[in-house]
């Protein structure tokens, strides 16, 4: 098993940085719909609709597969021999971010089920500011893995 993983190291990193990028692309934007809905869909008839059918394909068609991708071939490479050195620091941060980032999809889920349900009771602003959780966690994550600290 460990050859097999070496050998395909380079597919598997490279599966799970395109994947990484397709989960962060709607980590960002689903927050962004999720304003223009509180903010617009009041303003014109027949609107809401619309954006229950572009946050439902964002979360289930690119964001549910992306972020299982990312976390299959994110365990893929732990398991790989002479990736992760388990006594430095990096690893356990960016774990704590990945779990952090998927803490974050699920509760942008709930709040999906919120604006479908007609009980949402949060503000664009308040869309606005969670918009930057991904960007925090981001950071974290690359700084993680890239400097190491």
């Amino acid at each position: 098993m460990t050859d097999i993983l070496i050998a395909l190291y380079p597919w598997t990193k490279a599966i799970h940085i395109m994947a990484v990028m397709s989960w962060m692309a709607g980590l960002f934007y689903l927050p962004r719909l999720f304003v223009h809905h509180v903010e617009q869909a009041g303003n014109v008839q027949g609107l809401s609709p619309v954006f229950d059918m572009m946050e439902a394909k964002l979360l289930h068609l690119i964001m549910r597969p992306a972020m299982i991708a990312t976390w299959l071939f994110g365990l893929l490479l732990v398991m790989t021999p002479g990736i992760v050195d388990w006594s430095q620091i990096w690893p356990w941060t960016k774990g704590a971010g990945v779990l952090a980032m998927t803490w974050f999809h699920h509760w942008l889920a709930m709040r999906r089920k919120d604006f479908v349900a007609g009980t949402n009771v949060l503000t664009g602003r308040k869309y606005r500011l969670m918009n930057e959780v991904p960007t925090v966690l981001m950071i974290v994550i690359v700084l993680s893995v890239v400097v190491r600290f």
